[in-house]
Parts: structure tokens; C-alpha cells; sequence
């Protein structure tokens, strides 16, 4: 009889200590629950779509484009001017002498040489022009951003491009906010 109590009694304190425990996983589960589901709060911003969506952004966009045009129509008379050789060097070409159908094609080369530079030259004065542009709007956009973080309480701010964020619910894009509040 004595060995049938003891038996009980370790029984009931096993089951006293399982309940305990589960009632201490269950609490514990119950308290962190909101922590867990909550998160971290992200957002994203798609930066390409509200640089040529801001009004500073659209302004910039048009000076770049009419110093593109201004470089694109000299480059364009110089084209015409090297093509205009060529064809004068290709149509006499029969009549000149070996000496001179040489220094046409000297010249010729030249020409296209220049041309080559030029080009180079234009492209790599729009791509600073644009960079220069670019970084000054996308350093405002970055304090907005910042403030809309600190006001709704974001965690994290993700730029939106084809690699970066290939799927986000609509609910957690900030572009327009961002948009609306760089040009107040």
C-alpha cells in the first residue's frame, strides 16, 4: 500500500509539472504573439518613377534634354560634314591622283577621329550632367524619406527596381507619399 501511494504521489507530481509547464509555454506564447506578428515595418519606393515625377525632377529632365539636343544637332552637322567628304573622295576617286585620293583619306580619317571624340565627349558630359542632377534630387528625397520613416513608425525603406523587390503589396508603397511630400 505504501508503495502504491508513493507511486500516486510521484504520478500527481508528474502531471502537477507538465500543466505547470504548459501553462508557462502557453503564457509565454500568449505574450510575445503581438511581438512576433507585428514585425519590422518595410516599406518601398520605386526612385526612378518619382525622379521623373517630381517637379524638380521634371525640370531637370527638360534642361538635360535641350542640352542633349543642342550637343545632338552638332553632332549631327559634324556627321554630315565627314559624309559629305567621303562622298566627295568616293565620286572623284577615278579622277585624283594617287597623292591626293591619300590625303583625302588622311583628311577623311581625321574627321571621323574627331567625330568619335566628340561624341565621346558629349556622352560623358550628359551622363555628369544627369549624374550631378540625379544625386542633388535623390539627397532630398532621402530626407523625406527619413521622415516618413520617423513619422509612421518604418523599420525598414526599400528601393523598388526589376532585381531588388520582386513582389511587395500595394499597401507598402511609399512612392506617392514621397512624391507629394518632396514637392510641398
Amino acid at each position: 500500500m505504501f508503495a502504491q501511494s508513493k507511486s500516486n504521489r510521484s504520478y500527481l507530481h508528474y502531471l502537477l509539472q507538465m500543466a505547470l509547464g504548459l501553462v508557462l509555454v502557453l503564457g509565454v506564447t500568449a505574450m510575445s504573439a503581438p511581438a512576433f506578428a507585428a514585425g519590422p515595418k518595410i516599406g518601398y519606393v520605386d526612385l526612378q518613377r518619382a525622379l521623373s515625377e517630381v517637379a524638380e525632377g521634371k525640370a531637370a529632365k527638360k534642361r538635360l534634354k535641350k542640352d542633349f539636343d543642342a550637343k545632338q544637332k552638332k553632332l549631327t552637322d559634324k556627321q554630315n560634314s565627314v559624309k559629305k567628304l567621303k562622298d566627295s573622295l568616293e565620286a572623284g576617286a577615278a579622277m585624283m591622283t594617287d597623292d591626293a585620293k591619300r590625303q583625302k583619306a588622311m583628311e577623311l580619317q581625321q574627321k571621323m577621329a574627331e567625330l568619335q571624340q566628340l561624341y565621346m565627349e558629349m556622352q560623358r558630359d550628359l551622363a555628369q550632367k544627369e549624374g550631378e542632377a540625379t544625386q542633388k534630387i535623390f539627397k532630398k528625397m532621402e530626407k523625406v524619406l527619413r521622415g516618413i520613416a520617423t513619422e509612421k513608425g518604418y523599420d525598414l525603406i526599400l528601393e523598388k527596381s526589376e532585381s531588388s523587390v520582386l513582389y511587395a503589396k500595394d499597401s507598402m508603397d511609399l512612392t506617392n507619399e514621397l512624391i507629394k511630400r518632396y514637392d510641398k
